[in-house]
């Protein structure tokens, strides 16, 4: 047996114990807490031209919302809304629902990266819209953690555009109508910040998608989008900073398989951006993105210590590395991926900033001198809910963008 399928074994033994052990989470899961977070985070390589990789978000969850059981979360980025409206207790006095709209520019877009280098003449611009209803059920009200069972189902339709370098022989996939289904558990969670002080999770899912156009695309077809699609993962994480010492770490491992996975649904791993996504797949000094796979599995961590008597200045130390199994046409020498990093923080001293500077280097990451990248980093983190009333710059609450969908292509543009 080979080294490679060995790790699979394990993968799947783990993926089946966090089954038995009952995680569980879900996408835009009603969060009880109110919060107000404007969050950035942005990466660009040292060398190599790989897409432009940033988030810029405003974050605001609003509890009691008309009514003591209503909850709003709403987003509203340049281009794009996103919005859900929960419900507590509306199926029983522990089951919640929510319902879900979302739509705007760029969201679809997609950018094919391959051998470690971006095509910018196969990439291309997508649109689209989303409507869903979610089901949330806690199963244990009387424990601190939360153990969560999760279920949505949404329906979301995409257009795509050429950009000005896609290739003029190349052919966009067809605009199409998808229907997705998402299951999971989630025991435990973890606030979105840049670096949780205090964060366990243990969770499972599933994800499926119909889509209403599939077929080939490309050179003369020479690549397809999958009718149906099937996506499962599981994810553990641990946090916690030591309450004299400031000493923050995380751990993280994360593991995934598909059936029938295609460029626009497989598993993108790459760069180093702690909020871009639900589940991030970061690995340092790559490109956003970089790697595509139908199964893989990551182990990424993070520690980082005071270096001033106020322990408002601190650093950092970072690395993560995967096993894969690349997307058919994707695929490159090697299935080990490891990027390392560090970076220096800092905090006011109310707690409502928090500034992360950081450099990764790609250990495996493909480029045309060899192996090898070298990557730049910022992350930024602003508070609104924290330091004394009336000092929470009320007038970025009618901002609300959460998500900056398209970067690359506003950027490039």
């Amino acid at each position: 047996m080979r080294a490679t399928s060995k790790v699979w074994v394990v993968v799947r033994l783990a993926l089946g114990l966090m089954l038995l052990l009952g995680p569980g989470r879900a996408q835009a899961q009603i969060d009880p807490e109110k919060r107000s977070l404007l969050q950035f985070g942005f990466n660009q390589p040292i060398e190599g031209r790989g897409p432009i990789a940033g988030y810029a978000f405003y974050y605001q969850n609003q509890p009691e919302f008309i009514r003591s059981n209503l909850t709003l979360r709403l987003a509203v980025a340049p281009v794009y809304l996103d919005s859900e409206l929960g419900v507590s207790g509306a199926l029983g006095a522990h089951t919640d629902l929510g319902f879900s709209l979302a739509g705007g520019g760029f969201a679809s877009s997609f950018s094919e990266v391959r051998g470690g280098k971006l095509w910018r003449e196969e990439s291309f611009t997508g649109h689209g819209a989303e409507a869903g209803v979610s089901v949330y059920h806690r199963f244990n009200p009387r424990q601190v953690i939360p153990l969560n069972a999760v279920a949505r189902v949404a329906v979301d339709y995409d257009t795509f555009a050429r950009d000005p370098e896609t290739a003029v022989g190349f052919e966009l996939p067809e605009d199409r109508a998808t229907l997705r289904g998402r299951t999971g558990l989630r025991w435990g969670g973890a606030e979105p910040r840049v670096l949780p002080a205090v964060a366990m999770e243990l969770s499972l899912w599933y994800e499926v998608g119909w889509r209403q156009e599939s077929g080939p695309y490309g050179y003369g077809g020479d690549r397809a989008v999958e009718a149906l699609t099937q996506l499962y993962w599981g994810r553990a994480l641990l946090a916690y900073t030591f309450p004299e010492l400031q000493h923050n770490f995380s751990l993280s491992l994360t593991a995934g398989s598909s059936v029938d996975a295609d460029r626009l649904s497989a598993y993108r791993l790459g760069g180093f951006l702690p909020l871009v996504a639900e589940f991030p797949l970061n690995l340092p000094g790559y490109y956003y993105q970089e790697l595509s796979a139908r199964r893989f599995a990551l182990i990424s961590g993070q520690y980082s210590w005071p270096v001033d008597a106020a322990k408002r200045w601190a650093v950092m130390i970072e690395g993560g590395t995967a096993v894969v199994e690349y997307l058919r046409g994707l695929d490159q020498p090697g299935d080990w991926h490891s990027g390392v990093g560090g970076g220096v923080g800092f905090r006011s001293a109310n707690d409502r900033w928090h500034v992360v500077a950081s450099y990764g280097y790609g250990i495996d990451a493909m480029r045309t001198h060899g192996r090898g990248a070298h990557q730049v980093g910022l992350l930024l983190q602003l508070d609104l809910e924290a330091g004394p009333p009336g000092r929470r710059f009320p007038f970025l609450r009618w901002l609300n963008p959460e998500r900056w969908w398209g970067l690359d292509r506003m950027f490039r543009r």
